[in-house]
Parts: structure tokens; C-alpha cells; sequence
């Protein structure tokens, strides 16, 4: 009987899930070469070349198609079987895998977390910031238990996920002192020719903002674009311009990175949801999450 490397399996995988032998070779922390020798073993003992040369790139053949839908849920039940000794009583902490789309505000995570945080006995959290479709990935895979995200997951995104809705808020918008007192009067044509700190265009806040902007008619002067929300904080807090903030927690954030409110918006909402590969979630810290939100008020 031939026996299964699951090994040379788990470097396929991460290959494929990555897009290429360089990105795997960053995620797994080894070299390139050794790669490239574990999947040509892989390909030795399945008898079946797995990967195609496309240009400089690497694509799935049809066997490799077939190899890593097996590895998916190879990896999924491991997993299952991880999760499931977690969640055993005893004396170790329940693990939390969280991913989290990184332009959500870290106040805004600290905030939606915070049921899972509150539970007994406390929970062992593991954090990870990403773009939305790598951990999407992750979640399909059962690396990560649940993935905080600022859009629901989509119906051209071939992952199964079910969405929870956490919180719904307007958009504030935040500044130095002095600029907030600048700006604030006659808001929100004020902000027509003010300097305004914006995140990125593919978020769907910044997609909010224009409509609502477009819808109001005012041009703002934009300094600065973002994918990283603490960035264009920290950059805002030295008075480079205005930025806009959940005001789910603006009121904090006043507090914690001493700056003032400009004005506020109801017309723009940004919406924060919490998917997961159950459309109940099994996993209490998730379930905690979920259930937390539905006992808030949304501001």
C-alpha cells in the first residue's frame, strides 16, 4: 500500500492557496528550493505532475485541481480534531483564531471581540491581519475560527461562509484640534476644499464616503490614501488633515488619541460583520461574538 507524505501534501497546498513557490516559501518560513523538492517528491509518489508553467507563474493542472480540493478537506477535518481537543474542559484556555481585514480600526476590533474576551474560563486569543481574500482562504481551511470584516462575504466568492452582522454605524470625522475647530463650523459643506485623510478606494467605506460626498456635492482636497487605518490615524493626529472614523467609537478615540470631533454623518454607514463556516456558530467565543452584537445598540 502506497502511503500519503502529508508533509509534501501541506507544502502543496500552502503553494497553491498562495499562488506561487516565493509567497509559500515567506508563509512556511523555508527556502525556495525545499519547496520545489517536497512537491517534486508529491508529484513522484501521486504520479501526476500537479502544476503547469504559465509565463513566469505556476497554475494548477486538472490533477492538481483534484489534489488540493482533497487537501482542503485533508486540512479542514485536521482542524475539526484541533478545535475539538481545544474545546475540552480542562486547564488550557479555549483558543480564538480570529482574521481581521485589515483597514477595521483596532478600537473597532477591541470593541466586537470584547464578549469573547469577557468569557470564563478566559479564551486564548490568536490574531490575524490580512486582506479580506487571503483570510477568507484561511476560513475555508479552518485556520482561522472567524474573520472580522467590514464587507459580508460576497456571492462571487466561491468560499461557503454565512454572515453575521456585528454592528452598523455613521462615519465621524476626526482632527487635531485646531483643525476640528477650523472645520467644523457650516459641516459638512466645510469639508468642500478641506484636507482629508481617506482609506483606500477598494474598502467599502471609501465607496460610502464618495457616494455620499458626490451626493452633497462637496470636493475635498484628499493628502492621502490608506490601507492601513492606524497609519492615516497617526498621520491625521499630527495634523496633516481630516479623517473619517466609525462612530461606533468615536467618542473613545477622542479620548485615546487626543484629537476632536469635526461633525458626523448617518448617510454613509459602515457596517462591520463577523462570517464563519457555520451558519450557527460551534465555536463559543464566536457564538459570544455573534450574540454580543445582537444585545448592542448600533450607533
Amino acid at each position: 500500500m502506497k502511503w500519503l507524505n502529508y508533509n509534501h501534501l501541506y507544502y502543496f497546498w500552502v503553494v497553491a492557496r498562495q499562488g506561487g513557490i516565493a509567497r509559500a516559501a515567506e508563509e512556511l518560513m523555508v527556502s525556495q528550493p525545499t519547496i520545489s523538492v517536497q512537491l517534486k517528491d508529491l508529484e513522484t509518489s501521486l504520479g501526476h505532475r500537479l502544476f503547469e508553467r504559465v509565463g513566469r507563474g505556476l497554475a494548477l493542472s486538472e490533477s492538481g485541481r483534484i489534489a488540493f480540493n482533497y487537501a482542503n478537506e485533508i486540512f479542514s477535518v485536521g482542524r475539526d480534531l484541533m478545535n475539538a481537543l481545544d474545546r475540552q474542559p480542562g486547564d488550557r484556555p479555549l483558543k480564538l483564531a480570529v482574521g481581521i481585514v485589515d483597514i477595521i480600526p483596532k478600537r473597532v476590533v477591541r470593541h466586537l471581540l470584547e464578549p469573547a474576551l469577557n468569557l470564563k474560563p478566559a479564551v486564548r486569543l490568536i490574531c490575524r491581519e490580512d486582506k479580506a481574500d487571503r483570510l477568507l482562504a484561511d476560513l475555508a481551511a479552518r485556520r482561522v475560527d472567524v474573520v472580522i470584516s467590514d464587507a459580508p462575504i460576497g456571492t462571487g466568492v466561491h468560499i461557503q461562509g454565512h454572515n453575521h452582522l456585528l454592528a452598523e454605524c455613521g462615519v465621524s470625522f476626526l482632527a487635531t484640534r485646531a483643525l476640528a475647530a477650523k472645520y467644523r463650523r457650516g459641516f459638512p459643506k466645510s469639508l468642500n476644499g478641506a484636507p482629508l485623510l481617506l482609506p483606500s478606494d477598494h474598502t467599502a467605506v471609501r465607496q460610502a464616503l464618495n457616494a455620499w460626498l458626490d451626493s452633497k456635492r462637496i470636493h475635498p482636497v484628499v493628502v492621502g490614501e490608506f490601507d492601513d487605518t492606524a497609519l492615516m490615524m497617526s498621520i491625521g493626529q499630527n495634523g496633516a488633515g481630516i479623517f473619517p472614523f466609525p462612530s461606533l467609537v468615536d467618542q473613545q478615540a477622542e479620548k485615546e488619541f487626543a484629537v476632536a470631533l469635526v461633525g458626523r454623518t448617518d448617510a454613509a454607514r459602515e457596517r462591520f460583520y463577523a462570517i464563519s463556516v457555520d451558519e450557527t456558530p460551534r465555536h463559543p467565543a464566536v457564538a459570544a461574538i455573534c450574540a454580543g452584537a445582537r444585545g448592542k445598540a448600533h450607533r
